[in-house]
């Protein structure tokens, strides 16, 4: 059943994109000058990904970046939300910049402007240079410091044209996910490690955002996050506390430093690592920002779990729910909620819904075509849950697809599609998906509201 979705309720300016990042696009991992990366590296771990699935070719987006943005406009997307390649941009993480990587990112932002479509550039989405991992990586200080060096070479080199721009996105997947599960690269499962990687993160991102200021007069700056309501699996007070628990570790311990409150008392005691701190940091990390980009897929629900791993709380799934490929559960309500909760709680001034979407098991049908209506449905009823926010007072300013293409999706492989245009990984064929065309359509309906 469709969602009705109160068009009316976003601003005339509302900004339609849809969103990738550098690796699970790219391809051309070994091209012009492009050093590996901590995902280069762990793909290629035996074990590390599904069917042992890597980057090495994704999308082809490298060489096809055109064909890219003929399917943006489209769709009828104002907006394109884009990572850049740290290792292609500086092959050691530090040092000498890779000129043909730099360049084929001016080509890419002069076309996607050319094509009217604005760019949104996130500098790290993840894919760390192995050269910074082999010295530390995030556990160290020091790559946070070249966060802010490589910000400063790509903010210089594009922010004539950019001036949109995210430091990081989603720092808990390469904190907790990445160092404390080991379902993520590095694959580290050490709790030292990760609390200090989670720390030098918003270091990097403080001092990130500090550097493309200092580049770009103007620069619009942000932080992209994801979160996920947390609800108790009963009234018992165990399963309360756990909830607790689990909302620090996923939402209050990104979001209480970046606003000026400092690393939650509670989760510091919970964790037992000292945090290396030193004076000045959190003024830095809570360096302020333009706006914050949210992204959600999903809440959960949890109970305690004493003899689990931090946060001792278990996830629970509820029967009876709608869920995703993913086994991700189905809640448009969720997003609305940490809207509001960002609005009300934390006072940001400006927010756009950076990633949002779903995975299903796509195929194209004997008529051409692929038909997504769980996809459509989801994309339907969490733009529906956007426009109650605005209507609330959430100040929406817009929404970026996720994701453009079927891509690479990290440890989960390929088969895991996302889209809104499927892919053939054997051709490279590009096909818009029936969520695609239903996009299309909204986005010319809410223009037509402003005509």
């Amino acid at each position: 059943m469709s969602a009705s979705i109160d068009l009316a309720a976003f601003p005339r300016d509302f900004v339609w994109g849809t969103a990738t990042a550098a690796y699970q696009i790219e391809g051309a991992a070994a091209e012009d000058g492009r050093s590996p990366s901590i995902w280069d590296t762990f793909s290629h771990t035996p074990g590390k990904t599904e069917n042992g699935d890597h980057g090495d070719e994704a999308c082809d987006h490298y060489h096809r970046w055109p064909e890219d943005i003929a399917l943006m406009r489209r769709l009828g997307t104002g907006a394109y939300r884009m990572s850049t390649a740290w290792p292609r941009v500086l092959p050691a993480g530090d040092g000498p910049v890779n000129a043909p990587g730099l360049d084929f990112y001016d080509r890419l932002v002069d076309g996607l402007l050319e094509a009217g479509l604005t760019p949104n550039i996130t500098l790290y989405h993840w894919d760390l240079p192995q050269a910074l991992q082999d010295r530390g990586g995030w556990t160290v200080r020091d790559t946070a410091e070249h966060l802010a060096a490589y910000a400063s070479v790509v903010a210089t080199r594009l922010g004539d044209r950019v001036t949109r721009w995210a430091t990081l996105n989603e720092p808990l997947c390469s904190g907790w996910i990445g160092h404390l599960e080991g379902r993520m690269a590095p694959g580290l499962t050490d709790l030292t490690a990760a609390v200090r990687a989670s720390y030098h993160l918003l270091l990097g991102h403080g001092l990130a955002a500090q550097a493309v200021r200092a580049a770009v007069p103007g620069a619009d700056i942000g932080l992209v996050t994801n979160h996920s309501t947390v609800d108790a699996a009963s009234s018992r007070p165990q399963d309360l506390a756990a909830a607790t628990r689990a909302d620090g570790h996923t939402n209050r311990w990104w979001l209480d430093p970046v606003y000026g409150r400092g690393f939650p008392a509670d989760m510091r005691e919970l964790y037992g690592v000292e945090l290396p701190e030193r004076d000045g940091d959190l003024d830095t990390i809570a360096t302020p920002l333009d706006w914050h980009g949210l992204n959600y897929y999903f809440p959960v629900t949890v109970a305690d779990d004493p003899e689990g791993p931090v946060p001792y709380a278990r996830e629970v799934a509820l029967p009876g729910v709608e869920r995703t490929g993913m086994d991700w559960q189905i809640d448009a309500g969720g997003l609305e909620a940490l809207l509001m909760r960002l609005t009300d709680d934390y006072g940001v001034r400006r927010l756009y819904v950076t990633e949002n979407g779903s995975s299903f098991p796509d195929t194209v049908g004997p008529d051409g075509a692929v038909h997504d209506p769980e996809r459509t449905r989801y994309l339907e009823q969490h733009l529906a849950a956007c426009a109650r926010a605005v209507r609330k007072g959430a100040p929406l300013a817009g929404y970026y697809a996720w994701s453009l293409l079927d891509n690479f999706e990290w440890a989960y492989g390929y088969d895991k599609r996302f889209g809104l245009v499927h892919v053939d990984y054997a051709t490279q064929e590009r096909t818009v998906k029936t969520s695609g065309h239903r996009y299309a359509d909204i986005i010319r309906a809410h223009r037509a509201l402003h005509a």
